[in-house]
Formats: structure tokens, C-alpha cells, sequence
């Protein structure tokens, strides 16, 4: 479930290439040093063709993320819409998981990057459920990590750069060779901060709690979606410092993230989590972000990029001639 399945086209500074063709040197700045910044994003079928999923939000963490690394895009955010529209249609997919990169290239010799040109990269391929079959309907069962999450102010939390998940590929890994499918990591204070790479929401009567953005865990898109439609729909909500105990002693335990979705912990470190299955809040949570996403529920809060309607709209603004700009090299 883990392996890439290869799609026909990817978008590279404003051109379509043949995916196999999305290469860059062994002594770029980004294989060097890390110097990449990411997203991860879903596209959904529905009733009215490929709907990508708060598409503009996940472009904008994407440029934030780059600004604090002093990374320069030469495309906007309009610009990235209407290219990754295309992708899906070109790559002729109904859904999809697209990967927006933000690459320093090959030319610096040192961790400073300002020799390396600056590369933008849109991949997109078929990508089903991240925990497994079955995982998002009868939950998993996770461990707690011996490892933490990154201290404030010394790798920024808030930026979802490649480097990040050197400590997100530990824990995942961890967790397999113990025997579980997750694992749910401590901060450097000893309190609950985030799994590998998704946010965690307890569950604890009736009220949904989750850490606060902290400086130790990622401020998720779908952490974000989670928070609003439990506000919708009258659940109480808590952002505030966790112990790891709250864990063991949950109703309801579930990880959020793009990949992930909502997936219930049904096991923590083999302590059973309420009833051992998803419970009544994180269904319902579930049953609003899947109407939401495949378009069976009004969209109120514009979270959906219908991609046959977007690219139709640019076309008819000339916005697609606009995604043929080369990109700027960085400065200093």
C-alpha cells in the first residue's frame, strides 16, 4: 500500500513532462540538504467529476512554507489551481492524491541554497486508504513512540518541509516492527503532539480535545476541517495540552490528515480504547468529512476545486496561457 503507482504526466515549471522524465541531480540542494518543501492533497469523485479537496488552503501552506525558507515561487496560487486541474484531467483520473513540490535544484555546495535555482513540481496518482483496508471503518491499533516530536524554535513545525519526516519516518517505522500500524509521538514536555505524520483527537465525554499548535506538531488542513465541522455540529472542542494518560483512558481516539483521513485507534499500546471500535463522535465525524468530500453535502465553506468547472473558468480567462511562465532563480 506504501508503493507509487505511476500516472502518465507531471507538471514542472509551468510544462507537462512524461512522468519519467521528473528527475533531478544527485547533488541537488534538496538531496543534500533537505531544502524541499511539500503538500499532500486528495482529489475526490464526485457526482459532478474530480473535486480536489481545499485545494487553494493546501497552496497557501505550501508558499507559507517556502517563505520560511526563503524559497521564491514564480507561479501564484491561481496559476497552481488551474495546472493541477489540468494534471487530474490529463492524467485522466476521477481521484487521486497530488503531491505539490517546492525543490532547490543543483548548484549550491553548501547549506547555503542560493546558488540552486528554485523547482516546482506537480505529481499526481491513485492512492487508496493509508492505514489499510478496513482501517477507517474498524479503527487501528497504535503504540506510543519512544521518540518525540522536534522542540520549538529548532525545526519549524509549521512547515511542512521533506526534512520534518526524517523523525515522522522513525516513528512510523517503530510502530511496524512492534506490530502496529501507527504510533502516536510525545512532545519534548512529555505531552501528547501529533502520530507520524497525522493530528490526534481524543475523544473524552462527549467533548472533542486535541494538542494546540505548539511549535512540536504540523497546524493540518484536515486538523483544521476536523475542528470546523465539529463546531457545526454543536460538539464541544478543546485545543489544550494533553498527557499521554489521556490516551488510555479516551471514549474515542482518532488520527486526521490527508492520507488518513479520520481513522479511529481502536488500541493504544494494547490498552483497549472505549469500546474497541470507532465510537458515536468520530463516526459522525467521519459520516460529515465523506459527505463533504465527495459532494453529497452542500459545500458552505468552499473546501472543493470541482476541476472540469476550474479549468473551464481559466480557459475562459486565458489563465492557463499563464502557467507557461519560467520560473525566477532564487537571490540572497
Amino acid at each position: 500500500m506504501y508503493k507509487l503507482t505511476e500516472t502518465k504526466w507531471i507538471w514542472r515549471d509551468g510544462e507537462f513532462i512524461p512522468w519519467a522524465e521528473a528527475q533531478i541531480h544527485v547533488l541537488s540542494h534538496s538531496v543534500q540538504f533537505g531544502s524541499s518543501v511539500f503538500e499532500g492533497i486528495r482529489c475526490y469523485e464526485t457526482g459532478r467529476g474530480p473535486a480536489i479537496f481545499r485545494l487553494q488552503d493546501h497552496l497557501q501552506r505550501m508558499i507559507d512554507s517556502a517563505k520560511i525558507y526563503r524559497m521564491e515561487l514564480a507561479f501564484s496560487i491561481d496559476e497552481l489551481v488551474a495546472a493541477c486541474c489540468e494534471l487530474v484531467e490529463r492524467n485522466g483520473l476521477d481521484a487521486c492524491y497530488l503531491r505539490p513540490m517546492v525543490v532547490r535544484g543543483y548548484g549550491a555546495a553548501s547549506m547555503v541554497p542560493f546558488a540552486s535555482p528554485i523547482h516546482v513540481y506537480l505529481p499526481c496518482w491513485p492512492w487508496g486508504a493509508y492505514l489499510g483496508e478496513g482501517a477507517i471503518e474498524n479503527g487501528v491499533d497504535a503504540c506510543t513512540a519512544t521518540w518525540h516530536r522536534v522542540a520549538p524554535n529548532t525545526i519549524p513545525a509549521m512547515a511542512k518541509v521533506a526534512g520534518n519526516y526524517l523523525g515522522g519516518q522513525l516513528i512510523k517505522m517503530e510502530a511496524m516492527a512492534k506490530g502496529f500500524a501507527e504510533a502516536i509521538a510525545l512532545g519534548t514536555d512529555g505531552m501528547l503532539s501529533e502520530g507520524s505524520g497525522q493530528n490526534l483527537f481524543v475523544v473524552r465525554k462527549g467533548t472533542l480535545h486535541t494538542p494546540p499548535i505548539d511549535g512540536t506538531l504540523l497546524p493540518g488542513i484536515t486538523r483544521e476541517t476536523v475542528l470546523t465541522l465539529a463546531r457545526d455540529a454543536g460538539i464541544p472542542v478543546r485545543e489544550e495540552p494533553l498527557p499521554r494518560e489521556m490516551v488510555y483512558i479516551a471514549d474515542e481516539l482518532f488520527l486526521s490528515g490527508t492520507a488518513s483521513e479520520i481513522t479511529p485507534i481502536r488500541s493504544v499500546d494494547k490498552i483497549t480504547v472505549g469500546k474497541g471500535k470507532p465510537g458515536p463522535v468520530t463516526k459522525e465525524l467521519q459520516r460529515l468529512f465523506m459527505a463533504v468530500v465527495r459532494g453529497t453535502a452542500p459545500d458552505s465553506h468552499g473546501w472543493l476545486t470541482y476541476v472540469r468547472a476550474e479549468r473551464a473558468a481559466a480557459e475562459s480567462l486565458g489563465e492557463t496561457r499563464k502557467t507557461r511562465a519560467r520560473p525566477r532563480r532564487a537571490t540572497p
